[in-house]
């Protein structure tokens, strides 16, 4: 019961830290978002900065993790095997790509939203959960 309580707390101060991140970072924010990608326009390159951080932060965790035998909580990490590049694979990048471009908006920082009370973020979210059951529809036949 204890180490599903770690886990639990483990992954609420984790969610919370990435939230607290995208609000800061401005990634929750559809406007500053699509001045990002804007590059013909009045381009915004200050979320460029935030990926690169979180790039270099995600590279030396995922470096230092892939020499551990378990995690600090003692849960083994689940490694994803698949490397191959398929095409669901880049149909399903170019989709959200192109969600992102239109909207400004990814799960993460709609979730944010969302937990803002924010109806842009809730219907974002209700679209994003039909289009996964699509895909799953879809796969199935």
């Amino acid at each position: 019961m204890q180490k599903y309580w770690l886990l639990s707390l483990s992954a609420f101060i984790c969610g919370l830290l990435f939230g607290l991140g995208l609000l800061m970072a401005g990634m929750a924010n559809p406007a500053k978002v699509l001045g990002f990608l804007d590059i013909a326009g009045l381009w915004d390159p200050s979320l460029a900065l935030v990926m690169v951080g979180a790039i270099a932060v995600t590279f030396v965790a995922f470096w230092y993790s892939k020499k551990m035998p378990q995690s600090l909580l003692k849960t083994r990490f689940s490694w994803p095997e698949a490397t191959a590049i398929t095409r669901p694979l880049l149909a399903g990048s170019a989709l959200f790509g192109l969600g992102w471009g239109l909207v400004g908006l990814c799960p993460g920082p709609a979730l944010v939203l969302a937990g803002t009370g924010s109806v842009e973020g809730l219907i974002f979210i209700v679209f994003m959960l039909m289009g996964i059951r699509l895909v799953d529809y879809f796969q199935a036949r």
